[in-house]
């Protein structure tokens, strides 16, 4: 009994010193809980009618850390602008938002590999009256343009063309509707995604076709997954394994398409790629 006491008392040590040195799965693992940053987007991750928070990244969260053995995902709403100064400053633990994995924001976290791909699209008055389905058409028609806060659609209208002061930065997705509606712009960017959800029962906006963007003379599909801080590598690392898993399984799509996502909106792509 004493050898058994004296055993446990050193593992219990060795695991301390382990969560104590940085090891941040251990530390998850330790405590139960992980802290979810998500933007209120639907339908990446947000509150549902009943007040509980939902989306394909919170419920992807749940399976992959379950696994890794963190039962209690905590998602925190902020602004999509602050999840990656949030993350890097603690306020959470990972960022789960299906944000865009690009060459800028790989200098500031890391990425999982992506959990699904996506084209763009543009929420516009029903009937689409200045014809606008790509952001060349919007430079042409100098049509009063707006997207998100911290979007990746800001970059993709600029490379167009469009002059970055005159966009109109708002909130979120349903923000935009609210602005194409009322008539105070004509376009808002977001993904293809977002843009179909959001217009679904307005009797005034409709989205576009998704199309893809042109960077330096090419389209440019991209790709969204799990941001973790620069010194949360083995994190990340675990994640992504449970992620192919899924992936290899049908699983991960099976939780998606409750979401809206499509078999064609399912990758292959990876993380690396998609920073460079």
């Amino acid at each position: 009994m004493l050898w058994g006491t004296a055993a446990a008392a050193a593992v219990g040590a060795a695991g301390c010193a382990r969560v104590a040195s940085g090891d941040t799965l251990g530390r998850l693992r330790s405590q139960g809980t992980v802290r979810l940053g998500i933007a209120g987007e639907v339908p990446y991750g947000y509150v549902d009618e009943q007040g509980a928070f939902t989306g394909e990244a919170p419920e992807l969260a749940r399976v992959i850390f379950g696994r890794l053995g963190i039962t209690d995902v905590q998602p925190v709403a902020t602004d999509f602008a602050s999840l990656i100064p949030g993350l890097n400053s603690q306020q959470f633990d990972v960022v789960s938002a299906g944000m865009y994995i690009n060459k800028d924001r790989c200098a500031q976290v890391l990425f999982a590999d992506p959990e699904y791909q996506m084209l763009d699209s543009f929420i516009v008055r029903k009937g689409n009256p200045k014809k606008l389905r790509s952001y060349e058409d919007v430079v042409r028609a100098k049509a009063r343009f707006a997207t998100g806060s911290g979007y990746a659609q800001i970059a993709h209208a600029v490379a167009a063309g469009y002059p970055e002061k005159d966009i109109v930065v708002l909130q979120d997705q349903v923000a935009g509707l609210n602005a194409v509606e009322s008539g105070r712009v004509d376009v808002f960017a977001g993904t293809a995604l977002t843009a179909r959800a959001v217009v679904r029962k307005s009797a005034k906006a409709e989205s576009t076709e998704p199309f893809a963007a042109v960077a330096d003379g090419k389209r440019k599909i991209d790709g969204g997954g799990f941001a973790f801080r620069p010194t949360d590598k083995a994190l990340r690392d675990a994640f992504n394994t449970e992620l192919h898993r899924m992936k290899k399984s049908g699983e991960l799509f099976r939780i998606m398409r409750r979401f809206g996502f499509t078999e064609a909106e399912m990758t292959t792509m990876t993380a690396e790629e998609l920073c460079r």
